[in-house]
């Protein structure tokens, strides 16, 4: 089950969660092409060759500095691949950037550039190597694995964060078409929301008690036990497992179950009127979600 002579490409390799997920698919014999633009969490250059020195402290790794929106750093990350390493088996998408504010004070700026990276971006690197990691399958390659990484921000939503949790929520759906499009080539593709200390949690402005009990107990998650259900989702362990959502908060992982129609209510024909829709909806009742943030949610102690 390990991962000897496959080959990834990890997006926001270089810092945090992505490293984690780095050093443990090298752990597990696996070679990686690592493509960071060095940028800050917002999403500003402060390290722009952060990716070179990083893959130059390891084995394995080679390195792509670039805007991973950029269709042509897609391609470069490709092109790398087969020359460093001969294939393309693994796409991990984790790169995110993160500028948050309550709609009302929103900008049309910062919602386009977390889309572009968070969302955009992870399109733009299953567009470049998918076309090679279906030949490799046809040819007789072992089918290789996509993971990508979203937020449970994504599925309940928190205070200000309109961008970042539709790019998230947008990943889940791609996720599913991509696991769609690619199942005839028996190509896996899940995704998976962390928990642990990262940029991210460390960027988190709580708006109540909770959320901030929810910060203090994510900064001591470490991102190992993400990093390891990534490398299984990439090995042979999970085949036949894809279109499925995970989250990984410290010795916890998680299935999440996903959207299906929980109750059904038939209107008459030509529709009720107001009044006995409002009669009729009261069968819904039992089934409404409730309205918390993804931090209330998770403000149990994490099992370290």
């Amino acid at each position: 089950m390990d991962l000897k002579d496959r080959v990834a490409i990890v997006t926001g390799g270089a810092r945090g969660i992505g490293l984690a997920i780095v050093e443990d698919l090298i752990a597990q014999g696996a070679s990686v092409v690592l493509v960071d633009s060095g940028v800050s969490i917002s999403g500003e250059p402060v390290e722009p060759k952060l990716a070179e020195e990083v893959a130059r402290r390891m084995a394995r790794v080679a390195a792509v500095c670039g805007d991973v929106a950029d269709p042509a750093t897609a391609g470069i990350a490709v092109e790398l691949a087969f020359e460093r390493f001969g294939a393309v088996d693994i796409v991990v998408n984790n790169a995110a950037i993160i500028r948050d504010a309550f709609i009302f004070k929103s900008s049309a700026e910062a919602w386009d550039a977390v889309l572009r990276t968070n969302l955009t971006g992870a399109q733009r690197m299953l567009a470049a190597a998918t076309p090679s990691m279906r030949d490799q399958a046809k040819a007789g390659r072992a089918p290789g694995a996509i993971v990508n990484m979203v937020s449970t921000a994504g599925i309940y939503g928190n205070f200000g964060q309109s961008a970042y949790a539709s790019a998230k929520a947008g990943l889940i759906g791609l996720t599913r078409v991509v696991a769609h499009d690619l199942a005839r080539s028996k190509i896996r593709v899940n995704a998976v929301a962390p928990f642990a200390a990262t940029r991210v949690t460390e960027n988190i402005q709580p708006a109540n008690d909770a959320q901030a009990a929810y910060q203090r107990k994510a900064l001591a998650v470490p991102a190992l036990y993400v990093a390891r259900l990534v490398s299984f989702l990439c090995s042979s362990g999970a085949a036949g497992v894809s279109g499925q959502l995970f989250g990984v908060r410290g010795r916890e992982a998680f299935l999440f179950s996903q959207a299906r129609p929980a109750y059904k209510l038939l209107q008459p024909q030509g529709g009720y009127d107001l009044a006995a829709f409002a009669q009729g909806a009261r069968a819904f009742e039992p089934y409404y979600a409730d309205l918390i943030t993804d931090l209330e949610a998770f403000a149990s102690d994490p099992v370290l």
